[in-house]
């Protein structure tokens, strides 16, 4: 049985993909950022989620499900709602056009996030290939 997007079964899926994959290894290998993702209820998500990733030089080196996005520091903070996270994550809405048309909103230095559009879209296709279920579906 496969994990359910958004659970904390998801994101231990996640940082397990993302550490075996080895094009995700390469891409990110001058990454330096922890990212918290703020899900804002929308569609079957009835509460606000929060999500942080510890990321570093091609590796997932922590997951974990916060209470607050001020629980954990990190260089990038995404807010989105439910229903856009779930068009990314089955490839209906391109991240770097969400960012760019505020569905997908960024705290944090926009400008290396656009230097590293392949890190972030690669970091997008692991999400992808792990969510077979999603939250209401």
């Amino acid at each position: 049985m496969s994990a359910i997007f958004p659970s904390m079964e998801w994101l231990i899926a996640l940082k397990d993909k993302l550490n075996s994959d080895e094009k995700y290894k390469k891409i990110a290998s001058k990454w330096e950022g922890d990212i918290i993702f703020d899900i804002s209820p929308t569609g079957a998500l009835e509460e606000q989620m929060i999500f942080f990733i510890g990321l570093w030089h091609g590796e997932c080196l922590s997951v974990e499900e916060l209470k607050s996005a001020d629980d954990k520091e990190a260089v990038f903070i995404l807010e989105a709602d439910f229903d856009n996270i779930v068009k990314v994550l089955k490839g209906k809405l391109d991240p770097m056009q969400a960012m760019l048309t505020r569905k997908l909103k960024i705290k944090g230095n926009l400008g290396v996030m656009m230097r590293n559009v392949p890190t972030v879209l690669q970091f997008v296709k692991c999400a992808q290939e792990i969510t077979d279920e999603i939250l209401g579906e």
